[in-house]
């Protein structure tokens, strides 16, 4: 049935786990079976898999893991990372359902793929190199995060040294430059297939000595905090402290002021223990609220808070439970409506184009959903945006906008992400149609009683390139023109030849709340060639002195970027 605002309820944890306790009852599984499904990182069904793919055994599971090294560095490393982290839509190997299903499940999903999902199908690799794969991701599994990284190749090994360069209004790292603005429209977007889907996930590398993110002119960039674990989205609370989502280890952190060499003066771990959080939200919105609450990947939590604090003065509280993240994007953004009343949650797709009629993990995803602030009356607020990732409210319209990553596997330009504001009770596409009237050729002939119904975004950025946080600049450092634009974060493309992205981007509102379908390059740099980057920027706030901070889970660094005027 298609997804719609009024025709869903939300699913309380209790009839959650009764229905799954009673799917292992049926099944006869244990105990130990039942403890497995409630890790975070199964599924009920690894990509369809059989039972009797489940029951098959590694016939080279005695031998070293090792085996398998070249095999996975071939045909899998370019897409889910040397160290198999994943990226953007490509999950990762070391945690996730590649660890918790067995290895006959994945050498079937290995030889099979699902190529609409952009996993290619290995059958021609040979059993043995499928089977060593499997032992192989298993090492992945143990591996600790943070592992080291290899040195940057040298200069003349830019595998895109003799790719042509973009056709405009398209672009790739090569001419991405601080200050140079772009417009892509409707008109510009090509046929779908126009070029073959490619797997070109970023090899995450040292920065280089040479190497520092690059702004226009007057701008500074200093490091405000390095050493950090996976620093992903960034907040600041009314009082001016700095909040971070620490994804990977399930962390909290404040900052608190700046020091004379732009460092913070005081680091604290605010809460610890939560599973991949990401949105931070301050409750009631104004001066003084008393909750901050967290967007964690299955719920959403609240803490009790007073302006000041360091650390959460007490316990986690349980307020609504989420659509599972364990499987496709895992990211929850929270954002309260400005006079409070409704909160919003951004719960991304789980997949790059399942259809929703016939994939029940699809329900209540690729959705900006909408509770009361306790967590209740759950409802969908806007649909078929396929990962709003970042959220914000629009200081003069106070709309909610948010940005998104769009689907994935249709060629080098298709399909464009975007930054938009999200109207109530508004269809954006996904996955049957983007753009306004596109239809994905994949599910040709679904659903055309929405054609003409999709929503156009307002800023069509450039395709894969990743678009994550985004914030509105309420600032007052930077020249008076900057009031009220919109700055966002482009993590950068894995589904690309030639790559894109890894920037902060800038997109003018020319003081009136709307945008005008164009964007700026604001701080770029973080590219060593097609293979290797450096940096990886993911969220960006207004830290109180009217400095930009962003972070950066490539070189685990939060950059503040100040204007100088000179």
């Amino acid at each position: 049935m298609l997804k719609s605002p009024e025709s869903h309820q939300a699913v309380t944890n209790l009839k959650s786990y009764l229905r799954l306790f009673s799917i292992l009852l049926s099944l006869g599984a244990a105990l130990s079976t039942l403890l497995l499904w409630a890790a975070p990182a199964q599924n009920q069904s690894f990509h369809g898999a059989p039972a009797s793919a489940r029951a098959m055994k590694n016939p080279y599971a005695g031998q070293s893991p090792e085996a398998g090294r070249a095999s996975y560095q071939n045909h899998c490393a370019k897409c889910h990372g040397v160290s198999g982290e994943g990226t953007g839509n490509i999950p990762s190997l070391v945690t996730g359902g590649s660890q918790s299903v067995t290895d006959g499940e994945l050498f079937w999903y290995l030889t099979k793929g699902d190529v609409a999902n952009g996993m290619p199908a290995w059958n021609s690799l040979a059993a043995q190199d499928r089977w060593e794969i499997v032992r192989f991701i298993r090492l992945l599994g143990h591996s600790q995060p943070g592992s080291p990284r290899v040195d940057p190749p040298a200069a003349d090994a830019d595998a895109a040294a003799g790719s042509p360069p973009p056709q405009p209004p398209f672009t790739d790292y090569r001419h991405e430059k601080p200050g140079l603005f772009r417009k892509i429209t409707l008109a510009d977007l090509p046929a779908p297939f126009a070029t073959e889907s490619a797997g070109n996930g970023p090899q995450v590398v040292p920065r280089p000595e040479s190497a520092w993110p690059q702004v226009p002119l007057g701008f500074k960039v200093e490091i405000y905090a390095a050493d950090l674990d996976n620093p992903r989205l960034i907040r600041t609370a009314p009082n001016g402290d700095i909040f971070v989502a620490e994804s990977r280890p399930g962390d909290i952190r404040v900052f608190r002021g700046i020091t004379s060499d732009a460092k913070p003066e005081k680091s604290e771990v605010f809460a610890s223990g939560l599973t991949r959080p990401f949105g931070i939200a301050f409750y009631p919105p104004g001066p003084d609220p008393q909750w901050v609450y967290i967007g964690d990947t299955d719920a959403v939590l609240r803490f009790p808070y007073r302006n000041g604090d360091l650390q959460a003065r007490g316990p986690s509280e349980h307020l609504a439970d989420l659509p599972h993240g364990r499987r496709g994007h895992w990211t929850r953004d929270i954002r309260f409506a400005p006079d409070g009343e409704k909160m919003f949650v951004s719960v991304g797709s789980a997949s790059n184009i399942d259809d929703p009629d016939t994939h029940p993990d699809e329900k209540d995803r690729a959705d900006v959903l909408e509770f009361n602030p306790d967590g209740s009356d759950m409802r969908i607020y806007a649909y078929g945006i396929r990962n709003c990732v970042g959220m914000a409210i629009n200081p003069i319209t106070h709309d909610l906008w948010c940005s998104v990553n769009e689907r994935d596997a249709l060629g080098d330009n298709l399909v464009p992400d975007y930054i938009t504001h999200v109207q109530e009770g508004g269809f954006y596409g996904w996955p049957w149609w983007y753009m306004g009237n596109h239809q994905d050729p994949r599910l040709e002939g679904k659903h055309p009683e929405l054609k003409g119904k999709v929503i156009t975004p307002d800023v069509i950025l450039n395709p894969h390139n990743a678009s994550l946080e985004m914030t509105f600049y309420e600032g007052k450092q930077f020249p008076v023109e900057y009031r009220g634009d919109i700055f966002a974060c482009e993590h950068g493309s894995w589904n690309r030849s030639v790559r894109v992205g890894y920037e902060l981007i800038r997109v003018p509102m020319h003081h009136t709340g709307e945008a005008s379908n164009e964007y700026e390059d604001f701080m770029t740099g973080f590219v060593v060639d097609n293979g290797h980057v450096w940096g990886r920027p993911v969220g960006v706030t207004a830290a109180p002195d009217g400095a930009l901070l962003v972070t950066d889970d490539g070189s685990d660094s939060i950059w503040r970027i100040s204007y100088t005027g000179k």
